[in-house]
């Protein structure tokens, strides 16, 4: 905004004042005065069309023919000095505005017409070279301004690509860490979740089934030993719930957990991922749940099937749900019955707005399960540890 101001002012001091310079009446300059509005009308118009270098050069080729034709000097008159100021901004605009190339065919055509001017003028040869001298450093002076802000502009663009680049690398090397350490949080929580918590449980029911058989001193020393246990447990509930408040959630977090629980019990595993599965915005909690159903399910696998193998599938049909599917072969027909693991899977499923489902085929044994995506939240921490 600034230098289009500043060209304005420019433009319009110099023709002032060379309107000035020619000392007529205002009705024997209708014509000048017609060219310097045609002139300006350009000039106005010449910011709309930037982006388009070549309305743009044409627009400065037009203004610089209207420039010679206005200011062309009357006969036996004397040449208006003020023209090779015009002259010279529109020159300087030129190679502001334009590629080089047609920055300097303008610069050549404006000196070309000043030549022609001052030739048909008769002016004195010191006069005439000194003018065409001073073109010649004005066209050189621009030539060298161009190269530089090229240049500089080239610089810049790869300064800003570099700068770029390093700040993509910079956000992609913080995201990785922060989610090796959200995984890491997952993994601490979980497994003090299995170990810790779970024996803790076991600990309590069996304190309090000692406590029954016991009477007098004993049972208070027992009492005792039960409260510290569940304070123990309290804690630990505490501890995963600050470790999941910022857990990284998703099906790839499921999947690193289940790959893992593969290698440590020697399963082979089909995986098939359909329907945005992938991309489907599953919390911790979420994600931890159907890890723990799976688990449940290949655990079943492990007791209960011959085979060391086992089908995964996953969707998230319409973004609403998202579904999960546990199938295994099986070789024999006998009577299938639910157990504790796969009914508090599905009360932990129901918590989030889903359910659990198990039969048999004959050939089959399939665990399907579905929940609400972004039902649910942290609340229900708790009751995962108990």
């Amino acid at each position: 905004m600034f230098s289009y101001w500043l060209w304005l002012f420019l433009n319009l001091s110099v023709w002032l004042l060379g309107l000035h310079f020619f000392n007529e009446e205002i009705l024997t300059m209708t014509g000048r005065l017609f060219g310097m509005a045609l002139y300006f009308i350009l000039f106005f118009i010449l910011p709309l069309f930037l982006a388009k270098p070549k309305i743009v050069s044409t627009l400065l080729f037009t203004q610089a023919i209207i420039a010679m034709v206005t200011f062309f000097p009357e006969q036996h008159g004397s040449i208006n000095p003020y023209f090779i100021l015009v002259v010279s901004l529109i020159t300087g605009e030129g190679f502001y505005r334009l590629r080089f190339a047609l920055s300097l065919l303008l610069g050549m055509i404006c000196t070309g017409g000043l030549s022609f001017i001052i030739f048909h003028m008769g002016l004195a040869l010191s006069m005439q070279v000194v003018i065409v001298i001073y073109m010649v450093i004005l066209l050189i002076a621009m030539t060298f301004y161009k190269k530089m802000t090229d240049q500089n502009q080239d610089l810049e663009a790869r300064y800003e690509a570099l700068l770029s680049e390093y700040r993509n690398v910079k956000r992609r090397v913080f995201s990785e860490e922060e989610e090796t350490r959200q995984e890491e949080r997952m993994l601490i929580a979980h497994e003090i979740h299995d170990s810790v918590g779970h024996k803790l449980s076991a600990l309590i029911i069996q304190l309090e089934a000692f406590r029954l058989k016991t009477s007098g001193q004993d049972q208070e020393q027992v009492r005792f030993l039960k409260e510290l246990a569940n304070e123990s447990l309290e804690e630990t509930r505490r501890a995963v719930k600050s470790l999941k408040v910022n857990e990284m959630g998703g099906l790839p977090g499921v999947l690193r957990l289940i790959r893992k629980l593969e290698m440590e019990s020697f399963l082979r595993i089909h995986f098939s991922v359909k329907h945005g599965a992938f991309t489907a915005p599953l919390t911790g909690e979420q994600s931890f749940v159907i890890y723990r159903s799976v688990q449940e399910a290949l655990t079943n696998v492990m007791k209960h099937s011959q085979a060391r193998e086992a089908e995964i599938s996953f969707e998230a049909p319409g973004g609403g749900i998202f579904r999960f599917e546990v199938n295994n072969p099986v070789s024999n027909d006998s009577h299938f019955t639910e157990g504790f693991g796969l009914t508090e899977m599905r009360n932990r499923l129901q918590k989030l707005g889903g359910n659990l489902d198990t039969y048999k085929t004959g050939e089959k044994f399939i665990v399907q399960g579905y929940l609400k995506i972004g039902y649910g939240g942290l609340e229900h921490d708790s009751n995962l540890i108990g």
